[in-house]
């Protein structure tokens, strides 16, 4: 969409085709005629992008959150946009800041109309805002949702918000296609969106005209769009669940473009990355794959245990051994790349001779039967990871063998996606997998979220001596109107939570891209989830 941020692309060979032909006086042959209406349905052909997602677009209410983002992207906008650049304009022309943070008046830009016709202004922006607050425990993972006191439209060209306390990262979560997207009033039930529309009508790029559940999408270009008509006419998704047969309809040419973290292995992409029939697109860091300590746990509140644990780990071996290095070995919670992240952290270093230390200094002697224990009592863990993930399997399994020569006995066991979160979520682990939040949300969303029982963070760090000061801090951060304090806040909750070793980071995920060369304008932008579809265009 608007989101034009540019990260770094692997570096795959650019093939740019240059077209070249001849014309005679003489009227063309029957052979020349049909050559030509070749050439000029093979044109026509460029305007239409075959995509291809592993599941159905799902549910399109922007305001909840079972939909598939990057379609939601592509219908709707939000008041602004979150770019390299900073923030600028999308449905609100621009804005202006009260002097003490907490009054936020947007100037709703002229003549914008939902694909229905219906006007999209302060009214319309109200009655979303309405709609969404409804709904408002649904969305306290935002912070600003638990600050936000009023909406209002004093008139059809302005809208306003007023918080109870200044919130620094309130254009960053206003930019989140969800729940801060804008839906047609008339697709609302009785002025409500949280039990369902009527339809998705918004007034982005593009509109959808058909779907088959699990089957395909088809998106065309929104005529009436009141920004720069995009290049492509018409995007149809295929659902494609299983990775090979996806790569396979690449080949085919069946399919345009792969695009998606979780959509191409690693293996898969190295086989493309010297291709010059496609191009291989590679994100800067995300968010970061990394193991949750349960400090509340008889072991793991042993802050020396967990330290050791943290230098057993080889995330070099992660990552090229399972990653082909695709995703960089990470050395802390957050890459330095994200927002306030750049932090001076000393990393813990791949030393099995200091982790083996570290756990003699804490008690835990090697038995007989190769296992540590310590009055009586085994060095035995317990790793829960998502059984849907291949891949957690995977590093679970080769953990289990590294830990094993250090007389640490982990099992490792699987649950299915649902189990696996509520199970984190309550606390019902030794150690589990996570997944940073990603941009937009990294850091300020996921940090905030570890003051609640959002996630397993909560849970996970309740046998911290200073879990009150760290939370306090993260308060701060949020409502902090001061830049240098802010970045000294985040120094301190960072270091605090490195050196209580509460997470094991493990390897740096990037976003992947796979497409046909001649496809341009393919890139990645500040949200993880957002495939900015009116930026391509066929050469």
């Amino acid at each position: 969409m608007k989101r034009n941020c540019m990260a770094a692309l692997l570096s795959g060979v650019l093939l740019i085709s240059a077209l070249a032909g001849c014309g005679q006086a003489s009227a063309p042959s029957a052979a020349a005629e049909k050559s030509s209406a070749a050439a000029e349905e093979s044109a026509a052909a460029k305007d239409e992008l075959v995509f291809v997602n592993y599941r159905d677009i799902r549910d399109l209410n922007p305001h909840l959150y079972a939909g598939e983002m990057y379609a939601q992207s592509i219908l709707y906008d939000t008041l602004v946009s979150n770019t390299e650049d900073g923030y600028v304009g999308c449905l609100a022309e621009d804005w202006s800041i009260s002097e003490d943070g907490r009054v936020y008046t947007f100037n709703i830009r002229d003549g914008v109309k939902f694909s229905d016709g219906t006007p999209c202004d302060a009214n319309a922006i109200l009655a979303n805002f309405n709609a969404i607050l409804e709904n408002r425990e649904r969305h306290t993972w935002l912070e600003m949702m638990n600050l936000l006191e009023s909406v209002s439209a004093p008139d059809a060209d302005t809208f306003v918000i007023e918080m109870s306390e200044p919130y620094y990262p309130m254009l960053t979560e206003l930019a989140c296609i969800r729940p801060f997207a804008m839906i047609s009033p008339n697709c609302m039930i009785d002025g409500s969106t949280k039990d369902g529309v009527n339809g998705y009508i918004g007034t982005g790029p593009y509109v959808l005209t058909d779907f088959v559940t699990d089957e395909y999408a088809v998106f065309e270009r929104n005529e009436n769009y009141w920004g720069e008509a995009p290049a492509i006419q018409k995007i149809t998704v295929k659902v494609i669940p299983d990775n090979q047969t996806r790569i396979m309809a690449m080949e085919n040419g069946e399919i345009d473009l792969i695009f998606g973290k979780n959509m191409l292995d690693a293996d898969a992409i190295s086989q493309y990355v010297d291709s010059e029939k496609f191009t291989v697109g590679l994100s800067d860091p995300t968010s970061t794959r990394h193991i949750v300590l349960n400090t509340t746990h008889e072991i793991l509140g042993d802050a020396g245990v967990r330290r050791a644990l943290q230098h057993a780990t080889n995330r070099e071996a992660i990552s090229q051994g399972v990653f082909y290095g695709l995703e960089p070995a990470a050395d802390t919670l957050y890459s330095a790349t994200v927002p306030y992240c750049d932090v001076e952290l000393e990393p813990y270093e791949y030393d099995m001779e200091l982790a083996a230390q570290l756990l003699d200094e804490s008690g835990w002697k090697l038995g007989g039967d190769g296992v540590r224990e310590k009055d009586g009592k085994k060095l035995e863990l317990d790793l829960l990871y998502n059984s849907d993930s291949v891949t957690e399997k995977t590093i679970s399994e080769f953990l289990q063998s590294e830990y094993q020569k250090l007389g640490i006995s982990m099992k490792i066991h699987g649950e299915e996606e649902q189990s696996y979160r509520d199970n984190m979520k309550a606390g019902n682990f030794d150690m589990v997998f996570n997944i940073c939040w990603g941009m937009p949300y990294d850091p300020q969303s996921s940090l905030a979220a570890m003051r609640a029982p959002v996630y397993g963070d909560y849970a996970a760090q309740q046998g911290l001596e200073d879990k009150a000061e760290i939370d306090q801090a993260i308060t701060d951060i949020l409502t902090s109107t001061d830049e240098t304090k802010r970045q000294e806040l985040y120094d301190f909750v960072l270091t605090r939570l490195h050196e209580d070793a509460v997470y094991i980071p493990l390897t740096y995920e990037t976003n992947k891209a796979l497409y046909r060369s001649e496809l341009k304008g393919v890139h990645f932008g500040t949200d993880q989830y957002d495939v900015d579809f009116a930026g391509m265009y066929f050469e």
